[in-house]
């Protein structure tokens, strides 16, 4: 929150600084053109009254207004010009650019060299929004693909199959295994789908989440224990071995968003661990804030792909072996944002990996 308002404060100083520029700009710019008038007003009357133009000095208030008012319209206009090219121009290229990303043209930039003060300001921020309109762009198309990358392959397995079997049952060719093998291979890929379709909700609703509601206090110790009792099918499966070190810590949040994360973090430390390894699930309290860490004793993570993790659809196994779909940890990272939690990652090839999660302290 603290440094939310440090960050508005920055922007709110950058404002007036700039209306503070602009107002400098504008009253030096009158300020030329009063002087500039004046200094050619007095040459003028100089030169004339030099040529005998000006036979009396009593005729000068009446020609003075006539010289002034003539300079202010020379110096005016030859000023516009200068002010059109210094700043008009850049605003039509700012109009033109506009246009280019309206049509979906995102690679459009402006330079920002050849402009000053404010307008230079105003194109880096319309370069920024454009990198920002060209990653979401890129993300939209790789999330599109991806999604249906993964959609389509389970769809096209289970026709397959299907249509093995709705073959069989004309011809009655296949043995009693292969109908045993195909049968479980479409319920395996229903469920995947199945689980996807869960997934992508959940993310969604986590995504489109700013506020967090139904807080409610609970003890966290006793929470991640359930969550390893849900998973034990699958760490007996793997005969992996689960080390529980936590401290009795009660926790006011949204228990079944929270539960999610540990669900998604632990089931992971499972899936990536070497059949009989080792999981440790470590809680406790670190000065004021709440520490997890869930250690696994897998394969590890390459350093090249550990900061891809957390993108939507992400596998660190691209053979697709193992199961799951690239949107655990996106959600977990969505969590951790609603939570104002921070989680880090430490990983060696070969030697495992260390999720760490540090959760604030409760607000009383």
């Amino acid at each position: 929150m603290n440094a939310r308002l440090i960050d508005k404060a920055k922007e709110t100083n950058k404002r007036i600084h700039s209306l503070r520029s602009l107002r400098t700009a504008y009253t030096l710019l009158v300020l030329a053109i009063l002087v500039s008038a004046g200094l050619i007003t007095a040459c003028v009357y100089v030169i004339l009254y030099t040529l005998d133009f000006i036979p009396s000095a009593a005729l000068t208030p009446l020609i003075l207004p006539v010289i002034v008012i003539f300079s202010c319209m020379v110096i005016g206009t030859i000023l516009a010009v200068f002010v059109g090219k210094l700043f008009i121009n850049p605003l039509r290229r700012l109009i033109s650019a506009n246009e280019e990303i309206r049509h979906g043209n995102f690679k459009v930039r402006l330079s920002e060299q050849t402009v000053i003060g404010e307008l230079n300001n105003l194109m880096r921020s319309f370069n920024s929004m454009a990198d920002e309109l060209e990653a979401t762009e890129l993300f939209r198309n790789d999330f599109i693909n991806s999604f249906s990358h993964e959609f389509k392959t389970p769809i096209v397995s289970i026709r397959g199959f299907a249509r093995q079997l709705q073959r069989d049952n004309e011809n009655r060719t296949l043995t009693d295994e292969q109908r045993k093998e195909y049968t479980d291979i479409i319920a395996y890929e229903s469920d995947r789908l199945a689980r996807l379709s869960s997934n992508i909700l959940i993310l969604t609703r986590f995504e489109n989440q700013q506020i967090v509601t139904d807080k409610t206090e609970f003890y966290l110790d006793e929470q991640i224990r359930r969550t390893v009792l849900l998973l034990e099918k699958q760490w007996t499966a793997r005969e992996v071995n689960i080390e529980l070190e936590l401290e009795e810590i009660k926790y006011n949040f949204n228990e079944e968003m929270l539960a999610q994360m540990w669900l998604n973090l632990i089931s992971n430390a499972i899936k990536f661990s070497h059949q009989g390894g080792t999981v440790l699930v470590r809680c406790r309290m670190k000065q004021e804030n709440i520490c997890v860490d869930i250690i696994d004793s897998g394969a590890g993570i390459n350093q090249e792909t550990l900061y891809k993790i957390f993108d939507k659809f992400y596998q660190c196994d691209t053979s697709h072996k193992s199961e799951g779909n690239g949107l655990g940890l996106a959600i977990v990272k969505r969590i951790a944002e609603l939570a104002d939690a921070e989680i880090t990652v430490k990983s060696e090839f070969g030697k495992g990996t260390v999720f760490s999660v540090k959760l604030p302290p409760v607000k009383e």
